[in-house]
């Protein structure tokens, strides 16, 4: 990726309803970005886990895989990019998939929907330009095509589906990670019921010249306010979710990141189409014999964060580092997720943040934070 340092911020297809609502704004990989609104982080966070909050997230990069010779061969050849089980993902589903690399680190963490005749890809704002030469690169025989003209929404919330409903009766249908085409006030509309919050949500593309419409016929309804950036990273760290160039990049693994989970059956040992993604060995071997380090949660005593960056003490020094930390709004105390030797990662463990040269005792726990809200 080139240097973005002289370029001019872009903007999003909402900014002047952001700066209508009293948006603060920033940058956030070269985007002007809201990061809160005129409630404060705190509130906005609550609001989305008591009802519903509306975030705007057009920065990240839409892109469709096509292939002349149907979906399914463009999921395979994707497979040659990450572990996922793409070639098993039906139409109308979602699944969350990691490009990695010849070392078995973590490219990104991308969403990938079968809407029928294409693969949409969802990949983060910050790699966009990475992501796509490396599917142009490793993917000739697939049309990789970036969408410039389309918005992303992310309404999120217990309230959600009764909110999104009123104008799209049938996402009332959807489960979690469905995916489906739809159609309001004459065009198409990309849903997939999905989030970053650990609540009921969904993620919702619109053509751009129709998103401002349909984020003030969100907002008019009772219960929708809007959130920035800051009530989501808030609500993505309860939920124990990573974000890339923080908690996963090309230096940790998908089992050091407690993300195995996401590498299918099928292409595990023994599967049908084992292995055959970048860093298959490392990632595999790791599998059946456990990583040096993992990520875990941490809950420091008392009311200071351990913010990333932290180091993390055993009794003989150092275990870890704090990736992401911060205040939980919800549990109303300090919570932090980092990477420990693999003999301190045990839920109930003790161990020490290294905070303003004094040493912050806290204890191992298990992730999430907040157990999710997902409609099953």
């Amino acid at each position: 990726m080139g240097d973005n340092a002289d370029r001019p911020l872009r903007r999003l297809p909402l900014h002047a309803l952001h700066a209508a609502r009293g948006a603060r704004m920033a940058e956030f990989a070269g985007w002007s970005m809201p990061i809160r609104y005129e409630e404060g982080v705190m509130a906005e966070h609550l609001h989305t886990r008591a009802a519903a909050s509306l975030f705007d997230v057009s920065h990240m990069a839409q892109i469709l895989l096509r292939s002349g010779r149907g979906v399914a061969r463009a999921a395979l050849a994707l497979e040659a990019c990450t572990p996922a089980d793409l070639v098993g993902l039906p139409e109308g589903r979602q699944r969350y998939a990691l490009l990695t690399d010849d070392a078995g680190g973590i490219r990104d963490d991308v969403m990938v929907s079968h809407l029928g005749d294409a693969l949409l890809v969802v990949a983060n704002a910050a790699n966009r330009e990475a992501v796509l030469a490396h599917l142009r690169d490793a993917l000739p025989a697939v049309t990789v095509e970036e969408i410039a003209d389309r918005a992303l929404l992310a309404l999120q919330g217990p309230r959600s589906e009764e909110v999104l409903s009123s104008l799209l009766p049938e996402v009332a249908a959807m489960r979690f990670m469905d995916a489906a085409r739809l159609r309001w006030a004459g065009g198409e509309i990309w849903v997939s019921r999905s989030g970053y919050s650990g609540e009921d949500g969904f993620e919702i593309s619109v053509p751009a010249a129709l998103a401002e419409r349909l984020a003030e016929a969100l907002l008019d309804q009772g219960g929708v306010k809007p959130a920035g950036l800051g009530a989501r990273d808030s609500l993505r760290l309860e939920a124990g979710l990573c974000l890339h160039g923080q908690d996963i990049d090309r230096t940790t693994t998908p089992v050091e990141a407690g993300l195995a989970w996401s590498i299918g059956r099928a292409r595990r040992i023994g599967g049908e189409r084992a292995g055959g993604f970048p860093g298959a060995d490392r990632i595999l071997t790791e599998l059946e014999v456990g990583p040096r380090r993992r990520r875990v949660g941490l809950r420091p005593e008392g009311r200071q964060p351990m913010r990333a960056g932290t180091e993390v003490m055993g009794p003989d020094g150092r275990v870890g580092l704090v990736t992401s930390g911060g205040f939980s709004p919800s549990l109303a105390a300090p919570i932090s997720m980092a990477y420990v030797d693999a003999r301190w990662a045990e839920p109930g463990t003790r161990l020490a943040g290294e905070v303003r040269g004094r040493p912050l005792a806290a204890e191992v726990v298990a992730l999430p934070f907040l157990p999710p809200s997902f409609k099953r």
